[in-house]
């Protein structure tokens, strides 16, 4: 008759006297066999079966099975958080034809709650500091590319600073800073990254705001999806714009009645400014400059009394705002002259006390609106100087 495996092994385990040595179960099988003289097409049996199927298998197969399950729960979730979004949005007066264009298909995006859960959050320690900071950032190829793009630009740039009051040097340090003057964007899909952004939850409120943009964006075909590419983040284009800003700031820079902030040039130049504007930009107004302190400086006596509500960490390194001639009376020198006496300026210690030290305008806090950075603001103002005294 035909023996299943199960009666095989079963047979072999009755004829089979126990082992003290420690061999997995499919070796002693075959360890006993061997000695099993009477039932020779058995052995053969044992040994094909102890080749075909080793030990791991069960073991690689539990780790296949399970796999999938996994992946279907977060697909499962995800699928449910944005059936949940859909119904709020289409509550909230969103079309279901703008939906379908701007979401359908979406999936989750693994690699976007990997890099966001990596970023250090406002408790991070971490020695950086602010020099060796700008040392891999204010290198002689950004300096140049920003002088090549002034050049390239100049009319553009000195239209743009009429009309804003936004100088061609900081507009230069935005870009340079942001995406190496367009040549690096990023290719993430945003309406993935924002959707997995807002449903994996850390900044859901955020994110949820932002993903509403990615409609409005679509659906009013300012965009089309597959245009909106950028970073893991959520920020677009050459100026890296959220959505939300792109759809209040992002300007024709070119004429043509459109504002492309992706391959547009012009566009994006003019939207930096434009953004730059209306977060109370001064029009001749510094950003402010590197100065030095007396050796015995008072600090107690410019420490701000009031806390900062947002921006919390940058804007501790922030001293009272005090005039610019109050400052030369202190004793603070300036790298270049300090503006005129009545200018309210802050300093900023980026390294804190006795490490470096700038005097700030209202200027260099529209900025920080940019991003809420003294490494970055600063980044961006003194490679604007840097792109301004390069020579064409």
């Amino acid at each position: 008759g035909h023996l299943s495996v199960t009666r095989v092994m079963a047979s072999a385990a009755a004829y089979c006297k126990p082992r003290p040595r420690n061999l997995p179960a499919f070796g002693r099988l075959v360890e006993c066999c061997l000695v099993w003289h009477q039932m020779p097409m058995l052995r053969i049996f044992f040994l094909a079966l102890a080749v075909a199927a080793p030990p791991s298998l069960p073991r690689q197969l539990d780790a296949a099975a399970v796999m999938p399950v996994v992946d279907a729960a977060v697909d499962s979730s995800f699928a449910s958080w944005l059936a949940a979004y859909r119904t709020s949005a289409l509550k909230r007066g969103v079309s279901p034809a703008a939906l379908d264009a701007a979401l359908s298909g979406l999936e989750p995006s693994p690699r976007v709650v990997e890099l966001d859960r990596a970023q250090p959050g406002d408790s991070s320690n971490a020695p950086v500091r602010f020099d060796a900071y700008l040392a891999r950032r204010l290198d002689a190829a950004r300096i140049s590319g920003g002088s090549d793009a002034a050049l390239r630009m100049s009319e553009r740039l000195a239209a743009i600073e009429v009309s804003t009051g936004v100088p061609a040097r900081i507009v230069l340090g935005i870009w340079g800073m942001e995406t190496n003057y367009g040549a690096i964007t990023g290719n993430f899909d945003i309406a993935r990254s924002i959707a997995t952004l807002a449903w994996d939850g850390r900044r859901r409120d955020l994110f949820i705001k932002e993903l509403d943009a990615v409609v409005t964006i679509v659906d009013r075909g300012l965009a089309s999806r597959s245009m909106l590419r950028g970073s893991w983040a959520g920020a677009m284009g050459q100026p890296q714009f959220l959505p939300s800003s792109y759809l209040a700031y992002a300007a024709d820079g070119d004429g043509d009645g459109r504002a492309d902030i992706w391959t547009s040039k012009a566009d994006t130049i003019a939207s930096i400014a434009n953004y730059l504007a209306k977060h109370g930009w001064q029009r001749g107004v510094p950003w402010g400059l590197p100065v030095t302190l007396p050796v015995q400086f008072n600090r107690d006596a410019i420490t701000n009394p009031e806390k900062p509500k947002t921006c919390i960490k940058p804007f501790e390194r922030h001293s009272r705002w005090l005039p610019a001639g109050e400052w030369k009376r202190m004793g603070v020198v300036g790298s270049t002259p300090l503006p005129s006496d009545a200018t309210p300026m802050t300093l900023v210690e980026p390294d804190g006390p006795g490490q470096g030290a700038y005097l700030t305008t209202a200027n260099y806090r529209a900025i920080m609106d940019y991003n809420c950075s003294n490494f970055y603001a600063l980044s961006v103002a003194l490679l604007g100087d840097a792109v301004a005294l390069a020579p064409r």
